[in-house]
């Protein structure tokens, strides 16, 4: 069954349209972990609500769904200081540029986008500002360019371990794990190989850098999130398939 948004009838309301399209998700999660002799509770579901409002965040958030991702910080913010009850998790997913480190770390509980030694040196500058003083640390995940396309952001397949290292030393960034973007492909099966790569190197950095938890396995989006879980991944970003197609911002 397809992941679009139901072309469903005009009248059907914003819930009813997202109720049903989280509980395919939710069934297509269980049987792809299923698959591989997985539960389904090992998956996490991070709903990409990039462009869209608040109000469809806070409907997913009544469907049971609490973690929340973002690619750009400027439309992340109202969102966040509007809705962020407890329990709820906001992750940023985008690539971040230095400068908006600061604000980052105090409005976001996980930055999955973390593609370089310098954006990881300037995270922990603002931690040692801001959460410090509290005994918090900011969860990340060191996003990985799998595929090595230059349109992708993330560190080098092969630099990944080395970067890794001197991240890891970091007193308040707390690595949870990896995330890569697959190519994009009308052919799920394609993108096996990115996933299975990323699982590996994952496997390799709990060896030979076994402070950090490298729990999470980010990966899989819209297209192609159940190649991802038969593959390992125990985070899924889908953003299309629960709220449909993105609002453009330059038509509104």
């Amino acid at each position: 069954m397809s992941d679009q948004m139901n072309n469903q009838p005009n009248d059907l309301s914003a819930e009813t349209k997202i109720t049903a399209n989280l509980a395919r998700i939710r069934s297509n999660i269980a049987e792809a972990a299923g698959r591989v002799g997985r539960a389904s509770s090992e998956v996490t579901l991070v709903a990409v609500s990039k462009t869209m409002p608040v109000q469809l965040v806070q409907i997913a958030y009544n469907l049971r769904v609490t973690d929340f991702g973002e690619n750009r910080v400027q439309e992340a913010l109202p969102k966040i200081a509007e809705f962020h009850p407890q329990g709820m998790r906001w992750h940023m997913i985008g690539h971040l540029q230095q400068n908006k480190a600061g604000k980052v770390v105090a409005a976001f509980d996980c930055v999955q986008s973390v593609d370089s030694l310098h954006l990881a040196q300037e995270l922990q500058r603002q931690a040692e500002k801001q959460l410090a003083q509290h005994g918090k640390r900011l969860a990340v995940l060191l996003q990985v360019n799998v595929s090595g396309e230059a349109s992708k952001e993330g560190m080098a397949l092969a630099e990944a371990p080395e970067v890794a290292r001197q991240i890891a030393a970091m007193p308040l960034l707390e690595i949870q794990g990896l995330m890569t973007i697959a190519p994009f492909t009308s052919t799920p099966e394609a993108v096996r190989p990115v996933f299975r790569e990323l699982r590996l190197l994952r496997d390799r950095l709990q060896r030979d850098i076994p402070n950090c938890s490298w729990e999470h396995l980010s990966m899989g989006m819209s297209g192609d999130y159940r190649v991802a879980i038969e593959e390992g991944a125990t985070i899924v970003r889908i953003g299309r398939a629960i709220f449909g197609e993105r609002v453009n911002k330059a038509s509104q």
